[in-house]
C-alpha cells in the first residue's frame, strides 16, 4: 500500500477565507490510484509548507502532493522550501506536469512546480487548481506505482 499525503498551500483557506478545491480532488485521486490518504493538510504558504513536508517525511511517507504557491507571485514559496527539503530533484516529473497542462492552459508554464525525492518519499508540486490537480494526477498516475517502487529500493 502506497502511503501519501496532500499539502494545500493556501493563505486564504488556511485562514479559512474560503475552503480549499484542490485538496479534496488530489485526496480522491490517490485513492483512485490506490493509495492511502487522510484528507488535505492545509497550510499557509512559505515555511508552513516546509514544516509539513519535513513531517511527511519523518512520518515515511511514500508520495506527498503539494498543490498552491508555485506561481509567480510574491507569496508564492512552495518551490522554494520544498527545494530545500528535497536531497535531489527529478525534474521530468515538473516538466511533464507542466507540458500536460500547457495545450488547455497556456499560463501553466508560469508554475514553478518541483518534483524529487526527500529521503524514499517522493514530492511533488502541483498548482492550487482543481485543473492542476486533475492535470497532475494524470501524468502522475501511470508512474506512481512503479516510483514508489525504486524509492523502496525495487529493481528496474
Amino acid at each position: 500500500m502506497i502511503r501519501a499525503r496532500v499539502i494545500v498551500a493556501s493563505n486564504r483557506a488556511a485562514a479559512g477565507v474560503y475552503a480549499d478545491t484542490s485538496g479534496p480532488i488530489l485526496v480522491a485521486g490517490l485513492r483512485d490510484l490506490g493509495c492511502a490518504v487522510d484528507g488535505p493538510v492545509v497550510v499557509p504558504d512559505g515555511e508552513p509548507v516546509g514544516e509539513a513536508l519535513r513531517a511527511a517525511v519523518a512520518d515515511d511517507v511514500d508520495v506527498v502532493l503539494t498543490s498552491g504557491g508555485t506561481g509567480v507571485t510574491p507569496t508564492d514559496r512552495t518551490p522554494d522550501v520544498t527545494r530545500a527539503v528535497l536531497d535531489h530533484e527529478i525534474p521530468g516529473i515538473a516538466e511533464a506536469i507542466r507540458a500536460h497542462s500547457r495545450a488547455t492552459v497556456p499560463t501553466a508554464v508560469l508554475s514553478r512546480g518541483l518534483a524529487g525525492v526527500a529521503g524514499r518519499t517522493l514530492v511533488v508540486n502541483l498548482p492550487g487548481s482543481t485543473g492542476g490537480a486533475r492535470d497532475g494526477l494524470a501524468v502522475l498516475g501511470p508512474i506512481l506505482a512503479h516510483t514508489v517502487d525504486q524509492l523502496r529500493g525495487g529493481d528496474h
